[in-house]
């Protein structure tokens, strides 16, 4: 478990590094302005594919073990196409957008949905390794396309990224139907094919209704700031909150291991010991790398970034409480869901949502970019709070079992040197 969760903490690692290469190459050429529209395009894209969660998304994972490869295909594919286009209207009745921004939002969410499915099979068919290498792909086809892009001074505007976009989500879509096409029980008989799209739907509604309160916490405040403040601000707040996200590697490399291995477990109980001292070094390590974001110096930020993006600095400081305590959510959600406990989660992200709404109307208007950063924290912490303590109540354990201590790190910092070592082949 060790050795996967390491790998996919690498993965996401590097995926974080490609991510944030993105972000520097579009806030470094394109400017507040132009990473401010990025941001926006790609909040729309996120907005849009939330709903094809509703069939498919984590679900895929939790029924891959049942049933054939390609009767949960056929409903999740169908779906995502209708919800890609019903999407893409909604976004042209509710915002003045061009009929190009509409056709390019079209395209790429499709790709997107199309292979999220894929992986998301892939990832419940413990098929981990394509998984690593799809998502891996992905951002680097990303941050190679736009540095193709404004580095060769090939076209340096926001139309570069869509481009860029199609090139990262349409070559790994291709090459994840090969992955698909090698599952051994793609062609299983004997399963209702509406038995399967009823299951699906059954499990998609319960886990995927949180993740849809959950994106509202993430980034309603986005919407509020292009509406009281102006792109340019938004561009600034998105590199804040782009920053501070990355450490959420972290916690999501680790909880989707855990993820995996309850669903396959037989007996659910067993889990706890492990989740435990996961958790407990994810709020370490968590907590050790926002301590180094929050010493970074405002200069830092302006050599790398552009010097419009110095209060990138003051958007850290307000998002610091918010994204620890997010660390200690995605923990105690991902054990919810496993256990098929899905209501737990809905509450908790359904009192975010109150909490982000309440506090964007108010902070927003008043306080701009920093308003937004500390709705978004409020938002996290009240979530997670109703979380940690309905963990704790429905496991019997008492908060100091999830306090790490000077024992966690030395117990992580001897896991780490062992993988190393048996890395490069020696005996441990």
């Amino acid at each position: 478990m060790i050795r996967r969760i390491a790998y996919h903490f690498l993965t996401r690692l590097l995926t974080a590094l490609l991510s944030f290469g993105v972000v520097w190459l579009t806030a470094r050429y394109l400017g507040a302005a132009g990473r401010g529209a990025v941001s926006l395009f790609v909040t729309d894209c996120a907005a849009v594919l939330l709903f094809i969660g509703l069939l498919g998304g984590s679900s895929l994972i939790y029924l891959s073990p049942r049933y054939s490869s390609w009767k949960l295909l056929v409903p999740a594919y169908g779906w995502a196409v209708a919800v890609c286009g019903v999407g893409t209207l909604a976004v042209g009745l509710f915002r003045p957008v061009s009929s190009a921004y509409l056709t390019h939002l079209l395209v790429v969410t499709i790709c997107q949905a199309l292979l999220s499915t894929n992986t998301s099979l892939l990832l419940g068919r413990k098929r981990e390794t394509a998984y690593n290498l799809l998502t891996i792909g992905q951002v680097l086809l990303l941050a190679g396309g736009l540095l193709i892009a404004f580095v060769g001074n090939w076209q340096r505007t926001v139309d570069a990224y869509y481009y860029a976009a199609y090139l990262a989500y349409g070559l790994p879509l291709l090459l994840s139907f090969g992955a698909l096409w090698q599952l051994p029980d793609r062609w299983r008989t004997g399963q209702s094919l509406r038995q399967v799209v009823r299951e699906l739907a059954y499990h998609s509604r319960g886990a995927h209704f949180s993740n849809i309160l959950t994106f509202i916490n993430y980034r309603l405040a986005y919407y509020f700031v292009a509406h009281y403040a102006n792109v340019r601000s938004l561009g600034v707040l998105s590199v804040g909150v782009s920053l501070a996200e990355a450490l959420w590697l972290i916690p999501r490399s680790t909880a989707l291991i855990q993820y995996v291995d309850l669903v396959h477990a037989t007996d659910k109980q067993a889990q706890l010991a492990p989740t435990l001292r996961t958790t407990r070094l994810t709020l370490l390590a968590t907590g050790a790398g926002l301590l180094a974001l929050c010493a970074l110096p405002t200069v830092v930020l302006t050599r790398l970034f552009g010097p419009e993006f110095g209060a990138a600095r003051l958007v850290l400081w307000y998002l610091t409480p918010g994204i620890l305590a997010v660390a200690s959510n995605i923990m105690c959600s991902t054990y919810f869901s496993g256990l098929e406990r899905y209501r737990v989660n809905n509450v908790a992200a359904g009192l975010g949502v109150l909490v982000t709404l309440a506090a964007c109307f108010w902070l927003i208007p008043r306080y701009g970019i920093r308003g937004a950063a500390l709705a978004m924290s409020l938002s996290y912490s009240v979530s997670a709070l109703y979380l940690l303590w309905q963990f704790l109540r429905d496991t019997g354990t008492g908060l100091r079992h999830l306090l790490p201590g000077p024992a966690d790190a030395a117990y992580g910092v001897a896991l780490w040197r062992k993988w190393l070592l048996a890395q490069r082949g020696t005996k441990v």
